[in-house]
Parts: structure tokens; C-alpha cells; sequence
């Protein structure tokens, strides 16, 4: 059997004058499952619109098995095509049934009736979209989800070779979001369907589809596997987004940790030295430089989401290769951060024998006099895979003066309020207004040795 393909050659649309989109070039084979992702106004629906035939392009071949879309009979490409529209408005009080119903039109001739072999295709797509149950239902009656799984339901029972989603899981919860996309991925992996489908939620796309095209300013700016698209490069060119991408462990697939834009703030001159890993110093590492703060950490496993985010955020890091232990000048260099630094923070990361000179690096810190900060949001005795020397660090750095907190929320508070009298007193001030005095009070209580310590 012949190969089943979509080609998009050199599609050019307008509205009136205005292009929406230009120069679109791709090739889609059987099988495949094609994310459609971009920003607002970027011309995602006007592509499914063009090769759905709802706006003829301006320049420009749409072919399906070579044969340009625009030549095909209506009825004819309703066999081999279908569309899930963002929205469906629907006038009259069908029930779901009937609506499923519909989607058999372009197999039947006029006035036929539906066959037996036609409700079993509706039946069985009306199972395998959950709405089997919803028959006899009033399509006006059920909940956005529902009606938006009796359309997927219609696509499904016109039997296309290609299905086209324009936001397919508008108005889904997860459960239905999950069931609807394995379902698609099934489709496209059993029975060879192509399916394109404009996707919003980049994680959805990238778990889900085989591939994707990435559209900006009504052109394609990347266009292959999602690993060649969904990268930070592409994510902050295009949606003006910082953000980490990392692969997940479970689904074997990119995932995307988007970062909020940074916000002005007052450029302070302290230095802050993070100790983290693992993942536990992205968000603070944001927080700190929005902040306005001078933010360096270390050491780093250059496989760490926490070393990607440093790297995103032009944070200066000591690192160490994958899975190897912090070395001789590792240490060293990371010593020279910290003395530089003017205040030590310590997230919940996990500690072994490979980074527990991270936390040998802290108590030089105290014991220099810099203000250390203890993220205790998990308890060592929960993370310490070091037979218990790193629960013992914790006691020493208790004892000898750093201040342990329960929620890193509470850090940005602190941190300011030290930045601050570190400012009074360099200019030697005596006088200590009342906003940074409420917040000393509260760094003298996190002093404070809590009983049997």
C-alpha cells in the first residue's frame, strides 16, 4: 500500500491584504503526529484552515496523496479528511448520537439510512472518545468537555486518513486530556493517521507528538523532531520566554520548566552564593536575580536542571562533569565564590558523598562570619546518603550560627532585610529604620538554638 502524505508547498494566506501566513513548507508521511505550536496571532488556525479548504491560499499547493486538496470533491475529501474546530457551535438540541451520526454523511448516499456497519463505527468511536454513555444526551445540554468529545467523536467516525485538531483539548480536564491525546497517538501508530494538531500546552505537545512546527510572525522558525524544536534557544526567540528543557525520565521525552520574564528591581551589589542541586535552587536563583542580587553557586553537576538554570539566567557557576565527585579545584574555586560572597544560601538538595564538600564549604563560611541561610523544607535526615555526615554538618552550622528556615519563601524577606543592614553599616549608620528593624527581629528569632541544640 502506498504511503499516505500531506504536503504543504510554499503557502502563502492572506485576510484581505494582511499575510497571515508565508513561505509554509513541510511534508507530513502516515503515522505521523505533528504539533502546530506558536504564539497568539502566529498563524497556527489559518494553516489548518488552508488545508482543511476553509481559506484558500493566496500562493501555494496543498496535495494529499499528490492531488491538490483544492480539486478534490467536497464529499470526497470528507472521506479522507476531517477537523476538529476550536470551537463548535451547535444550533439545535441533537443528542450526542446524532451528532456522531453526522460524521458517516460523507460515506452515505442521499436519504440513505444508516447501516449497521455505520452505528458500529460510531459506536466504536464514541467508546474509545468516553461518550458512548452520553447517546441519548442533548449535545446543548452537556459540559464544554463533553461536547468537545462528541466532536472528536464525529472526526473519528468519518474514518479520515487525516485528522486536523485546532485545540483539541479546549475545555478537558487532565484525565480527558490524557485519554483523548493517547488516544490520537494510538490512532497514529495503529492505524497510520496524520494528524496535525494546534497545541498550546508545550508539554502536551512534546509527549505526545512525533514532531512539530514552530511558527513567529506567520513563517516556520523551526520545523523536525521536538527535540530539534523545543529547544530554550527556539522557546526564547519565539515566546519571549525563558524556560529550562529537560528530558523526563518517565515518558522519555522533552519536558519544559518555563521561567517568569524578569521583573525591574533595584540592582544591589551583595553577593549571594547558592549551595544547591537537583533542581532546588531554580526558582530562588530566579527570585534572587529579579531581586537584583549578584548570584553565583556552585558546585554543580553539569547534568543538573539547577547548573541549566544558572546557565539560562548567566549565572556564574563552578561545575564538575557528569557523575564524578567535586574535585581539588573544584573546591578551591568554589571557596573563592563564597568568600566573595556576602551572604550563603543552602537549598533542601540532597547530599552525598560526591557533594557533601559543598556543605564543608558552608561551614567555612560561618565560621567566617558570612550569613548563612539553611532551606530546611525537607529534613536532612530525609536527604543525607552520607551515613550521617552531612546530618552532622547541619548540627555544626546550627550551632554556629546559621539560620535555618523552613520554606524558601521566607528567604527573600531575610536576604533583603541582611542586604539592607549591610548597607547601614558600611555607610555607618545608626539609626535603623523601622521596616529593616521588624525584619531583624525576625532573623535574631531564626538564630535562635532551638532546645536540645
Amino acid at each position: 500500500m502506498d504511503m499516505v502524505l500531506l504536503s504543504v508547498d510554499g503557502v502563502e494566506c492572506r485576510y484581505g491584504s494582511v499575510k497571515i501566513l508565508e513561505d509554509v513548507d513541510f511534508t507530513v508521511n502516515e503515522g505521523d503526529f505533528v504539533g502546530i505550536i506558536g504564539p497568539n496571532g502566529s498563524g497556527k488556525t489559518t494553516l489548518l484552515k488552508s488545508i482543511s479548504r476553509t481559506l484558500k491560499p493566496y500562493k501555494g499547493t496543498i496535495l494529499l496523496d499528490k492531488t491538490d486538496v483544492y480539486s478534490i470533491k467536497s464529499i470526497d475529501l470528507a472521506k479522507q479528511m476531517a477537523i476538529v474546530p476550536q470551537e463548535s457551535n451547535i444550533g439545535f438540541s441533537f443528542t450526542a448520537l446524532d451528532i456522531v451520526l453526522m460524521g458517516r454523511n460523507p460515506h452515505m448516499k442521499r436519504f440513505q439510512m444508516e447501516s449497521e456497519s455505520d452505528l458500529t463505527i460510531v459506536r466504536k468511536a464514541m467508546n474509545r472518545t468516553n461518550t458512548w454513555h452520553l447517546a441519548d444526551r442533548p449535545i446543548n445540554e452537556l459540559s464544554g468537555g463533553e461536547k468537545q468529545r462528541v466532536v472528536i467523536a464525529r472526526a473519528l467516525a468519518q474514518e479520515p486518513q487525516v485528522l486536523l485538531l485546532d485545540e483539541p483539548l479546549t475545555h478537558l480536564d487532565m484525565i480527558n486530556q490524557l485519554e483523548i491525546m493517547d488516544l490520537v497517538k494510538e490512532l497514529c501508530a495503529k492505524e497510520h493517521l496524520i494528524v496535525l494538531a494546534v497545541i498550546h500546552d508545550l508539554n502536551l505537545a512534546a509527549r505526545y507528538c512525533t514532531s512539530a512546527i514552530l511558527l513567529k510572525n506567520s513563517k516556520v522558525f523551526a520545523a523536525g523532531t521536538l527535540e530539534q524544536v523545543l529547544t530554550s534557544e527556539n522557546i526564547k526567540s519565539v515566546f519571549h520566554v525563558d524556560a529550562i528543557v529537560k528530558k523526563s525520565p518517565v515518558t522519555n521525552s522533552p519536558y519544559i520548566i518555563p521561567l517568569s520574564p524578569q521583573k525591574p528591581s533595584l540592582e544591589r551589589k551583595c553577593g549571594i552564593h547558592l549551595i544547591c542541586g537537583a533542581g532546588t535552587g531554580t526558582l530562588i536563583m530566579k527570585a534572587l536575580v529579579d531581586e537584583g542580587y549578584i548570584v553565583t553557586a556552585g558546585v554543580l553537576n553539569m547534568l543538573d536542571t539547577d547548573f541549566e538554570t544558572a546557565e539560562l539566567l548567566k549565572i556564574p557557576t563552578i561545575s564538575e562533569a557528569p557523575f564524578s565527585p567535586i574535585t581539588e579545584q573544584s573546591k578551591r574555586e568554589n571557596s573563592e565564590m563564597v568568600n566573595r560572597a556576602a551572604i550563603v544560601v543552602i537549598t533542601s538538595v540532597p547530599f552525598g558523598y560526591g557533594n557533601l564538600a559543598n556543605l564543608e564549604a558552608a561551614i567555612e563560611a560561618v565560621k567566617q562570619g558570612i550569613r548563612t541561610y539553611v532551606i530546611d523544607e525537607v529534613p536532612i535526615e530525609g536527604r543525607d546518603f552520607t551515613d550521617g555526615k552531612a546530618t552532622a554538618i547541619f548540627g555544626d552550622l546550627k550551632r554556629l550560627g546559621a539560620i535555618f528556615i523552613k520554606h524558601p519563601s521566607e528567604l527573600p524577606t531575610l536576604v533583603n532585610a541582611t542586604h539592607d543592614l549591610i548597607e547601614l553599616r558600611k555607610r555607618g549608620k545608626v539609626d535603623i529604620p523601622g521596616h529593616i528593624k521588624e525584619a531583624t527581629k525576625i532573623v535574631m528569632r531564626r538564630c535562635r538554638p532551638t532546645d536540645g541544640n
